[in-house]
């Protein structure tokens, strides 16, 4: 990993503790309770952070044979909408898609949006915010993979840390 890489992951670790940190008793979405919880949506809606995040996600995608990124709104929309416009100056352009928890109940009714970027069997990465169980992240999978696309990486922060990087599991380790 090359010297301007770490010290991306180094800045984007300082402004997740400042933004996005904090401390209290918070009910977190698998039901457990925590002592803290990362709001990563403020760092993510930050204009450095969402430079920040897209940067990252895209350098650790970039080899990847994927056609796009997409994950569970709504804590990957800020990380799908970063990775997509970097890939896209970057010369290398990855649609989006984003899932939701529920289906509409009134136009097309999908659980997935931005389907119409993607052709059936396209591989696609996976990405979330926080993952402490995994809940979230595998039902996105699951949704994608039944509307017909291959899920290629699931990327992801990890929570157990204040300074986790952001993670990319290939395929063959889901």
């Amino acid at each position: 990993m090359n010297d301007d890489i770490m010290q991306l992951k180094r800045r984007l670790a300082r402004l997740l503790v400042e933004k996005s940190y904090r401390e209290g008793d918070f009910l977190l979405a698998s039901g457990r309770r925590s002592d803290y919880y990362f709001d990563c949506r403020v760092t993510a809606l930050h204009a450095e952070g969402a430079w920040l995040i897209g940067t990252l996600f895209y350098d650790m995608l970039k080899d990847e044979k994927i056609k796009g990124v997409g994950g569970m709104t709504m804590g990957a929309d800020p990380l799908v909408s970063a990775t997509t416009v970097i890939s896209h100056e970057k010369g290398h352009p990855l649609n989006g898609l984003l899932v939701r928890k529920e289906a509409k109940d009134h136009g097309t009714g999908q659980f997935v949006e931005g389907l119409g970027n993607f052709q059936k069997g396209d591989r696609v990465a996976v990405l979330e915010d926080v993952v402490t169980t995994g809940g979230s992240v595998l039902k996105a999978c699951e949704r994608v993979s039944a509307a017909g696309l291959a899920i290629a990486v699931v990327g992801h922060h990890d929570r157990p840390s204040a300074t986790s990087s952001l993670r990319v599991k290939s395929e063959s380790s889901l």
